[in-house]
């Protein structure tokens, strides 16, 4: 996407330029994006010896992707990352899951978010995300991420 600079964004800047710009300047010209998710989730105590890594939370320890949200956003970020950089339909399907139970989880990562942005604007109602915009990202790895054997870290040439 490009946002051109110095006008106060026109038709030809696009709704998601708009936006963007509207966020940029309600978080006062910047945005903070959350911090290593997996790190904290390990620092409270998340085994993530999995294929499925951080995304493994999204099974067993939902309220410990939620709390990590909540502490990144109690420490000003503006941008929160799901936890789903690891999670794909095929290593759901690894694990048993179905297609469709795969798609819910997917899903439940982003809700996972949102509940922790909802949680922050409950307990601090002064709180705007028209003052201070809390967005959340999906996390997507590459397809060699999926195959958890390191493969996103290596390139092959002919």
């Amino acid at each position: 996407m490009v946002v051109k600079s110095g006008g106060g964004g026109g038709a030809e800047e696009g709704a998601a330029g708009a936006a963007v710009r509207r966020w940029v300047e309600a978080g006062g010209g910047r945005l903070v994006l959350d911090g290593g998710l997996a790190t904290e989730l390990e620092a409270h105590g998340a085994d993530l010896n999995d294929p499925l890594w951080s995304a493994k939370c999204i099974l067993s320890s939902p309220h410990l992707i939620r709390k990590v949200h909540l502490d990144y956003i109690e420490a000003g970020a503006n941008i929160i990352i799901t936890a789903s950089y690891q999670a794909t339909i095929q290593g759901f399907e690894s694990k048993g899951f179905s297609k469709e139970q795969g798609e819910n989880l997917l899903t439940k990562s982003v809700e996972i978010a949102h509940e922790a942005r909802e949680m922050f604007l409950k307990q601090h109602p002064d709180q705007s995300t028209a003052l201070r915009p809390i967005l959340v990202a999906a996390s997507i790895g590459s397809y060699g991420a999926y195959l958890a054997d390191g493969s996103e870290y290596r390139y092959f040439t002919t």
